[in-house]
């Protein structure tokens, strides 16, 4: 069985943009609502579920937390980025966007569950991440020189913020940022490994129609 040609655009680029579209409404109604609803303490606030390291309470942040954001300026700097990777990542298919992503997600948030700061971390830049560095190594993964120019557009464009998986700013989660990458890099690995199942497990001398 010849193995597939990796696509590099969504095969329907609009639907895909709009699907992107909706997921990002998603984390602005979330992030109106906590506006709309002010609690005493950050304890109270809706953005107390993200993940608390280290405590029994925080482990379900793992599940929350890419929802969250502290505030609307958060939320917008994420927005572009999670709209552009995302819908890249959807020239895979809807299949590999959603089991990418809850690589990614878990491993992005039990990561920062196991040594993240004191204090709630919250917000869609693991995911971010992790869609980055896949997006960076998937095309040498699957031996795609139209995935590698993208590849290379992305590193040109937003390879600087690849320097958030190292410590140093205040009030950044560079531990999510961290595995969020590190997520990535699984996701890449397991997609590869899939493609080469599916290519060798074909009955030889057969044809696809």
């Amino acid at each position: 069985m010849e193995r597939p040609r990796p696509r590099v655009l969504p095969a329907n680029p609009l639907r895909a943009a709009f699907g992107m579209l909706v997921c990002i409404a998603v984390l602005f109604g979330i992030e109106f609502y906590d506006a709309a609803t002010p609690a005493p303490n950050l304890a109270e606030d809706l953005d107390a579920n993200g993940v608390l390291p280290r405590t029994v309470d925080g482990l379900d942040g793992i599940l929350w937390a890419p929802l969250l954001h502290f505030g609307w300026q958060h939320l917008i700097s994420n927005s572009l980025p999670l709209f552009v990777l995302g819908w890249l990542l959807l020239a895979g298919g809807i299949r590999q966007f959603i089991g990418v992503t809850a690589v990614v997600w878990i491993v992005a948030g039990f990561g920062t569950w196991l040594i993240g700061a004191p204090g709630y971390h919250v917000g869609a830049s693991g995911v971010i991440f992790g869609w980055m560095v896949f997006l960076l190594l998937r095309g040498f993964a699957q031996r795609s020189i139209a995935q590698i120019l993208v590849a290379v557009v992305l590193f040109f464009y937003w390879g600087g913020m690849l320097w958030g998986v190292l410590p140093g700013q205040p009030g950044i989660s560079w531990e999510g940022h961290l595995f969020g990458a590190v997520g990535g890099a699984m996701a890449t690995w397991l997609v590869a490994r899939s493609t080469r199942r599916r290519v060798s497990g074909a009955e030889p001398g057969t044809l696809a129609g």
